[in-house]
This record gives structure tokens, sequence and C-alpha cells, in this order.
């Protein structure tokens, strides 16, 4: 029945998405007009949120409409209404400015919804049994997390300032969160938990993709701390090391838009760590298959490779067009979770399919099913965008 619900949301979405998309695209004809957009949505049902009203949105436009060199800036919107009460509103904005001098990237997110926490450490993450009783709470967050890089020189590398500040406020937890000793030592209690946390970092990268939001060719490299302490607002000092690498190659043997990707991703955290910022492994953008957080400790890295191709057919009529538009996607990784980088309590394999749809040249709609063998889970995803 999920399944169902699932491909009835794919269709649904398709449908609106072209009707929208060819709206924007008698707009952008004008050469007055920058902007380009992309909706898709309708009702759906997901593992994590039960029934939902959602879909994704992607507007993409230029800084400097005389600038024919510089990307075009993208600003992915994803949204959900759940039938069960809350909301989730995510934007992750990457803004090229002064012809790609300046960057500004980000995460901004509002959450209003029921949440599960499993607890810390992969023993305790793969035995603990999602339940109202046993890992439910109520969450809401706002984060804003602007990144602002600087090219430094005419080279390939970027330099700059984060910010991480985020408010969230728990309340009903289940039994299973209350005698947690990770939540009781951040302060909760049968009431819930208000965490503050704030942070100040730099993040350091080498960037050579052709296209930043779906890398045709190109390497990305990136290293990022960020320190939370008192001193900036937090309630709790820590502080955060993340280390990416990802790499892409086209395959004009497979198609002239096929390309082989993967990726490396390491966080590590240390110091007085709230219980919901620990370093997960599951998300739309790594392990898809695996809740979200549910795996989570002071060390987590995950390694995908991931195969892309979209249909090569002659779009010389309506049904063609319609084709030549659609694609695949289909990958295999592994996580690791541990105490620390040098210390592994236990491997999380992941392999999974996805639809491509191209809502705007080189830009997809994405719907991906992944599979996580340890726990038997099929989770299902959409997002505008790739997933690295």
């Amino acid at each position: 029945m999920i399944i169902k619900k699932i491909v009835l949301l794919g269709l649904l979405s398709l449908f609106v998405g072209v009707d929208l998309k060819a709206n924007a695209n008698v707009a952008v004809k004008d050469s007055t007009k920058n902007l380009r957009f992309s909706i898709l949505g309708g009702p759906g049902y997901t593992p994590d949120f039960g029934p939902l009203i959602g879909g994704s949105a992607l507007f993409t436009f230029k800084m400097d409409v005389e600038d024919t060199i510089t990307n075009r800036s993208v600003v992915p919107v994803a949204f959900a209404f759940l039938f069960r009460g809350g909301v989730n509103l995510l934007v992750k904005p990457q803004l090229f400015l002064n012809k790609d001098k300046i960057r500004l990237f980000g995460t901004y997110s509002y959450i209003n919804t029921m949440d599960n926490y499993y607890g810390v450490g992969y023993s305790q993450n793969k035995n603990i049994v999602r339940s109202d009783s046993t890992t439910n709470y109520s969450s809401q967050m706002v984060q804003l997390n602007p990144v602002l890089l600087f090219r430094l020189s005419q080279s390939d590398f970027f330099l700059g300032p984060v910010i991480d500040f985020r408010v969230q406020n728990i309340t009903n937890p289940s039994n299973g969160v209350m005698v947690d000793p990770n939540y009781v030592e951040s302060g909760g209690d049968q009431e819930g938990l208000d965490i503050l946390t704030s942070g100040i970092g730099i993040k350091f990268n080498y960037d050579t993709r052709d296209v930043p939001a779906n890398a045709f060719e190109g390497v990305y490299l990136d290293f990022q701390f960020i320190q939370y302490a008192s001193l900036f607002g937090s309630d709790q000092n820590y502080n955060v090391t993340d280390i990416q690498y990802r790499q892409y190659q086209s395959l004009p043997c497979m198609g002239k838009r096929s390309v082989l990707a993967w990726m490396f991703k390491s966080s590590y955290a240390s110091g007085d760590i709230p219980f919901t910022q620990y370093p997960s492994i599951g998300s739309p953008f790594d392990l898809r298959g695996y809740y979200k957080g549910q795996f989570r400790d002071k060390s987590a890295t995950s390694m995908l490779l991931e195969y892309r191709h979209m249909l090569n057919i002659n779009p010389h009529n309506f049904v063609t067009r319609m084709l030549s538009k659609v694609g695949f996607a289909t990958w295999c990784g592994v996580g690791m979770l541990g105490p620390s980088p040098f210390e592994v309590d236990g491997l999380l394999p992941n392999y999974g399919v996805g639809l491509r749809i191209e809502v705007q040249p080189k830009m997809n709609f994405r719907m991906d099913v992944g599979r996580d063998p340890i726990i038997g889970n099929t989770l299902i995803y959409f997002n505008m965008t790739e997933a690295f």
C-alpha cells in the first residue's frame, strides 16, 4: 500500500511539474525574465512522517544576467504538511555572486513534527525498536546555517566563515527517551527540553565541478570545523569537524548524460554534545534507506558509489520529448559508526535505485528508493537536485 501511494505521488508530481514548468518556460522566453522555476507536489506517504501533502520547488537564476560564464544560482525548496499535524520546510540555496568570486550557500529549515531518538552507539541504535513508547518525541526546531565563501585569487579554492544557529523545543518524550542517559545529561525530563546551539566556524574547499547542483565532471573536497560555545550563546560547548570528498566522471560510452559519482564523508564531534546533534547516518543526502538519525555516535562516516543515466532519445515529438527528460540512478554504499574515527563499532551497508525527471537543464527531480539491510527498511525520498 505504501508503494502504491508513493507511485501515485510520483505520477501526480510529474503532471504538476510539467504544467508549471511549461508556464515557467513561457516566462523565460521574455528576455527581461531571469527566474526559472519548477514545482512538483501532491498527496503522499512517507515512513518517517505518514500521510502528507508535500513537494519540491526549484528556483534558478543569474545573479548577473549579463554574466554568461558563471553558473545559475540554485534555490531548492522541500516542503511537507503532515496529516497528523506539523510542517517541514527545508531550503538549501547555492548563490554565485560577483562572477563566482563569492558564494553564499547554507541550510535553512523549520521542523514542527513528531521525531524519533534511538540513543547513541551502533548496538543501542540497532536494538531499539521504533515505537511511540520507545523512541518518539515532539520537536519544533529552527536552523539558520549560512556559509559565505570567497574564491582565493584565480584558483578553484574557496575559504570563508560558517554560522550554525539552532533552537529546538522538545516535548512529549516517550518513556524510552526519558530514561536515555544522553537525554538526561542534556537536561531533559518528563516535561521535555529546550536546546539552543550556536556555533561559528570555518569552511575550506576545492571545487572543479561543472554544475555544483548536478555535476557531470569535477572534484569537490571540503573541510569544515564549527565550535559551539557559550561565548556565542550556545547552551553547550562542543565542536564538529566534517570532511567530504566527491568526484564525478561522465561516461560518454554509456550515453552523453551518464555519470559515475562517488563520495566519502566523515563527521566527528567532541565535547558536551546535545543528544540531538551527534553525527548521524541516514538522510536524503547520503545512505538513503536508514531512518533519519537512527544511527548516531561521535563519529559517522559514509562511502557511496552512484551511477546516473538520463535516456538519450531524440526529442522529435511530444512523447519523445517527455521520455528524453527521464532517467534513473542506482547506488551502493556503506556507513561506519563509532566513538571515534579510528574505532568502528558497526558497518551499515546500503543500496537503492531512483527515478530522475529533468525539470530544468541539468536540474533533476529525484525519487529514490533505498534499502537498509541491517533493520530491513525500504524508504522513499523526494528531492530537487542530486543527493551529492
